[in-house]
């Protein structure tokens, strides 16, 4: 009986130390899994323009990056910012060019880290010039048509305005958020038009469709090719605070190690001649810096505001 016993002893501790073994495999397995490579990389943009136009230019991205990361990618277009967001969520993008409030809303979602931010040169009013300085940030403003009885801020109540979607800093949660603060609430006074596109809020200001238009600084010029006077039919009244500029932001899954290799990539591609010249066609961006979540704190303190609106 006593050597039948330690027979059964000897077996619960061989059994437990397999089951060890095995659960020591699988974790050591999973963490492997975590940190590997991804094996293609899914690049979604968002239309700032046409997106037929946008996604177009985007394409080429695709075999820069390929060349540079060694596996395939694939750049697709959203139909807004919600859209990408939720798509990192389920992972079935992988990296989304986010604007500063999308950006906040995926981190929030634990949708998306921040990996890097895009440089744009500085604008020169009221010609609305580029200036030979690189920022990361810029300006939201507001338009209206030339001759407009609209001359300040103050005039805007009753009239109707063209905006971006909820997510969009300068199409909407900027101006808003500081005419709110300065006594305006547009979301009750105004007609608001919701619009894809910040060349088409341009132009619905130039045609008549709408009194005024939110849009970056200086949103004009991505409609001059079509209409060389643009710059002068249609005049900013209005500008906001500086707002951070677009991110590049990555789902929380992707290792460390990768996100370097990324970050590095689209540097890289920022400073080649042929690279600067596709991501100033798509989002007028001159070149990327490296970013962390902190450098969103102002545009959460305006989400805050937006919020209030609301009740």
């Amino acid at each position: 009986m006593n050597k039948f016993k330690k027979i059964l002893a000897g077996f619960a501790v061989m059994l437990v130390a397999v089951m060890a073994t095995a659960c020591s495999g699988n974790s050591s397995k999973s963490k492997s899994t975590d940190n590997a490579a991804p094996k293609s990389l899914n690049v979604q943009f968002v239309p700032s323009q046409a997106a037929t136009k946008l996604e177009s230019r985007a394409k080429p991205l695709e075999k820069m990056l390929s060349d540079r990361l060694g596996i395939p990618v694939h750049v697709s277009m959203s139909t807004d910012y919600n859209t990408v967001v939720e798509a990192m969520k389920s992972k079935k993008v992988d990296v989304g060019f986010l604007p500063p409030n999308g950006y906040v809303l995926a981190h929030k979602q634990k949708a998306a880290d921040v990996l890097l931010q895009a440089q744009r040169y500085g604008v020169k009013q009221p010609d609305g010039r580029p200036t030979k300085e690189l920022v990361n940030y810029y300006r939201a403003e507001i338009l209206v048509k030339k001759g407009s009885k609209i001359k300040t801020w103050k005039d805007l109540k009753g009239k109707s305005i063209s905006i971006q979607s909820p997510t969009s800093s300068a199409g909407y949660v900027y101006p808003i958020a500081e005419l709110k603060e300065k006594g305006l609430d547009v979301r009750k006074s105004c007609k608001l038009v919701t619009v894809t596109g910040q060349d088409q809020s341009v132009l619905n200001v130039l045609n008549g469709d709408t009194d005024a238009a939110f849009v970056f600084e200086d949103a004009r010029t991505i409609v001059k090719d079509d209409n060389p006077n643009i710059m002068k039919q249609v005049v900013p009244i209005y500008f906001t605070k500086p707002i951070p500029n677009d991110t590049i932001s990555v789902v929380p899954s992707m290792p460390k190690a990768f996100r370097k290799k990324l970050a590095n990539a689209f540097i890289d591609i920022g400073k080649s001649k042929k690279g600067k010249k596709i991501i100033e066609s798509i989002y007028t961006h001159e070149g990327y810096v490296n970013s962390k979540d902190s450098d969103f704190n102002t545009v959460r303190k305006y989400e805050e505001i937006i919020e209030s609106t609301k009740k």
